[in-house]
């Protein structure tokens, strides 16, 4: 699927080929629903300044249109994450996934059902539950007639970001059967965490108006016994926490798990 309207100029995909050991650890940085790369390269340029080959893909239908992303589906956005897996894979000894929002949903989604090409993943306000209410219940139904609907009345807060001034650019009206297609693979994904062993860093922020904290509390129970999940509250920060007071930590947690895990899988090689 082509995008019929020029990328936004916050919105291009990001890359950086690393440098010194850490180049050989990759690491794919995905954006969230109706958001752009611009709401996570602060993060991914934090990583990369610390030596990491890092990508940021731009999700199909994704800082061009919301008329773009309407013809978009959620297996589209999966695809282009596990495109940049794949790339990096090929030239890294290890490769991370972390997301943001959706991007974090991307993430858990391939570390359940492909375990085996990743050395961890990060999620940061990971959407995994099905959201409440009359709208989410009867959205199926009213995206017959309503193709798009505003951002707010799906749940969805705009620049939910606690520091003044950030921007995170994202769509104010949302195409909803792109977003019923999101919402019917969640149950699907939930199921593919049971017995996950891929380890994972879970970040989440104690106020987010956007994607409830739950969604990241529920991730240990749905793993179950024998995973590694390792928890971080933020405190500071509201959704958009990749572009909020947080930012340095995540880089900071997010660099150490890298780490770690490309670490671990040389040991399990050897």
């Amino acid at each position: 699927m082509t995008d019929t309207h020029p990328i936004l100029p916050f919105a291009e995909p990001w890359s950086s080929p690393g440098d010194g050991p850490r180049a050989r650890i990759g690491i794919v940085v995905s954006h969230g629903f109706t958001g752009n790369p611009g709401s996570v390269r602060p993060f991914a340029e934090g990583l990369a300044a610390r030596g990491f080959r890092v990508e940021v893909p731009r999700l199909p239908g994704h800082g061009t249109s919301v008329r773009d992303m309407a013809r978009t589906r959620y297996t589209d956005w999966r695809g282009a994450v596990a495109s940049a897996r794949d790339r990096l894979a090929r030239e890294c000894d290890a490769v991370v996934l972390t997301g943001l929002s959706m991007g974090g949903t991307i993430v858990l989604d391939l570390a359940g059902a492909e375990p085996g090409a990743v050395a961890g993943a990060v999620t940061i306000n990971a959407a995994l539950l099905d959201r409440e209410g009359l709208l989410a219940k009867l959205a199926p139904y009213t995206a017959v007639i309503l193709p798009y609907v505003p951002a707010s009345a799906a749940g969805l807060a705009k620049n939910d970001i606690a520091k003044p001034g950030g921007d995170e650019h994202a769509y104010e009206w949302i195409p909803a059967r792109a977003a019923n297609s999101l919402m019917s693979s969640l149950p699907r994904i939930r199921a593919a965490l049971k017995g996950c062993r891929v380890p994972l860093l879970v970040a989440y922020s104690r106020q987010d108006h956007s994607v409830p904290p739950a969604s990241s509390l529920a991730i240990p129970d749905l793993v179950g016994e024998g995973g590694s999940v390792e928890m971080l509250r933020l405190e500071r920060s509201y959704h958009v926490a990749t572009l909020d007071y947080d930012r340095d930590l995540l880089v900071e947690r997010a660099a150490t798990f890298a780490d770690a895990v490309a670490a671990r899988g040389k040991s399990s090689a050897s």
